[in-house]
Order: C-alpha cells, then sequence, then structure tokens
C-alpha cells in the first residue's frame, strides 16, 4: 500500500486548524506573496484561540516554506509558497484521461467493505431491489499531496474480481478489464462543495474549503451499471478542461463540445 503523504507538523488540532485555514487564504492570493499576514492579537482575536495555539500554526507555516517570520518586522508570505502539480483532465477523451491519471498517481485506500446498496446507488446502477456492492473510499495523491477524495461503489458481482489488496496498489478500471469488464461510455456531472471536518483532514485542507465535486457513472458494452463514483477534488491541484468550437450558421452560431482537443494543445 502506497505510504500516507507527508503532512506539515502541527501541534494541537486548533493549530492544525488554523495552519489549514492561512494556508488556503495564502495559496488563494487573499495573502499575496511579499504581503504580510496580521499579526497575533489579531489571529487570536479572528479564531478564537490562544497565543501559543496561532504561534505553533505559524510556525508550521514556516517550516513549509509559505511564510517568514522576523523580529520587529512581521510575519511575510513567501513568493512560490506551495509548489504543487496541477492536475487537467480533458472532458473530449475522458476515459483514456481517467485512466492515465491512474497510472500517474498514488492512492491511499481508506476503506472497503461491502454492503447493501443505498436506494440512490441502486437506482443509478440499475441494481435490483436487495442488490449488494462493494464500497471504497480512496485518497489519490501527486507527487506525495492529496489531491481528490474518491467513493467508489461497484456491484458485488463484479468487485469479486479484485481484493482489498489489488484495490490499494492498481487504478479501479485496469482491475475491472482485467476481470473481463469493457468499459464502454460514462457520464458525470460537477459542481461545488464544501469539505467536512473529516474530508479536510485527508485532502489537507481548511474544514468549510471549498472542492470540485464530481458524480461519474460507468457503463459497459452491454449499457450495464458498473462503476458509481462521488469525487472530491482540491481546486488549487484538480481542473477539469472543456474543448469547444464554433458552429451554426452566420444567424445561430453557438459553442460545441468537441472530442478531440483542439490542434497545438
Amino acid at each position: 500500500m502506497v505510504q500516507p503523504a507527508h503532512r506539515v507538523s502541527v501541534e494541537g488540532a486548533k493549530s492544525h486548524r488554523v495552519y489549514l485555514a492561512l494556508r488556503d487564504e495564502i495559496i488563494s492570493g487573499v495573502y499575496p506573496p511579499g504581503e504580510k499576514l496580521p499579526g497575533e492579537l489579531r489571529l487570536v482575536e479572528r479564531f478564537g484561540v490562544s497565543r501559543v495555539t496561532v504561534r505553533r500554526a505559524l510556525a508550521a507555516l514556516e517550516d513549509a516554506g509559505m511564510i517568514r517570520r522576523t523580529p520587529g518586522v512581521g510575519t511575510v508570505v513567501l513568493d512560490q509558497a506551495l509548489s504543487t502539480t496541477l492536475i487537467t483532465a480533458d472532458s473530449s477523451n475522458l476515459l483514456p484521461n481517467i485512466m492515465r491519471m491512474g497510472k500517474d498517481s498514488q492512492i491511499r485506500l481508506l476503506a472497503f467493505n461491502y454492503m447493501p446498496a443505498p436506494e440512490s446507488v441502486r437506482q443509478q446502477l440499475g441494481l435490483p431491489a436487495g442488490a449488494r456492492v462493494q464500497r471504497s473510499v480512496r485518497l489519490r495523491l501527486i507527487d506525495g499531496k492529496p489531491f481528490s477524495y474518491l467513493t467508489t461503489y461497484v456491484p458485488e458481482a463484479i468487485a469479486q474480481g479484485y481484493s482489498e489488496a489489488d484495490l490499494a496498489a492498481r487504478p479501479l478500471y485496469a482491475l475491472l478489464e482485467r476481470s473481463g469488464v469493457k468499459l464502454d461510455s460514462a457520464t458525470q456531472t460537477v459542481s461545488a462543495t464544501l469539505a467536512s471536518q473529516e474530508i479536510a483532514e485527508a485532502l489537507e485542507v481548511a474544514e468549510g474549503a471549498p472542492l470540485i465535486a464530481l458524480t461519474r457513472l460507468v457503463y459497459d458494452v452491454n449499457g450495464d451499471g458498473i462503476e458509481l463514483l462521488q469525487a472530491l477534488y482540491r481546486p488549487d491541484r484538480y481542473r477539469l478542461q472543456i474543448n469547444l468550437s464554433r458552429a451554426g450558421d452566420r444567424n445561430a452560431r453557438y459553442w460545441r463540445h468537441v472530442t478531440e482537443p483542439p490542434s497545438g494543445s
């Protein structure tokens, strides 16, 4: 199994909460490079914590190379405070893109169990009443840093073709194809949500931080539901690319989704 991602050491839950909140604000540009963070007393008032807690959070930010603390000067945000790989998913070539991402990233398996299919899951997968599914929760990482939190449901009969150890070591689609499943098509919807405490800790963001929410339903060549994926992505490490072209006549021009990326892209 892939080893857990490296995390900056922050002593105490309150310190970690302050650290994540300030880190996310630095990443998003609320505090750009060269700007000073608010003083310790203002941070104490803002977060409702002790000065010791604030100092621990600032020390963790400094250890991460995001700020520099200088006596008599203050706390200054450093340039290029966080170096990370940005994952781009091209919607024009969905399934091959997903498989390539699986090969280029790492997985940490958080949960693996069999259960009766929740009603909404059963309906989306087109399963009969009383059907069971295999549910897994995985954290996907790139360069050792988490960028997605994946909850997957697969019909029990199909999931019997791989084990917990398999899923911890290999991409799901590779395991499905090894079992003889012929993947054919998928539909997905994209929206936004806020990180719960559990997911925030896994993705190393502040509780309530914005996340990209993606739901994907995958079908085989017979049109049967093979997988229901509920994915949450850090927007600073993942983006969805949609390729468009102009279509229609002069009086009714519109943008059309294209299945191949533009030349030169």
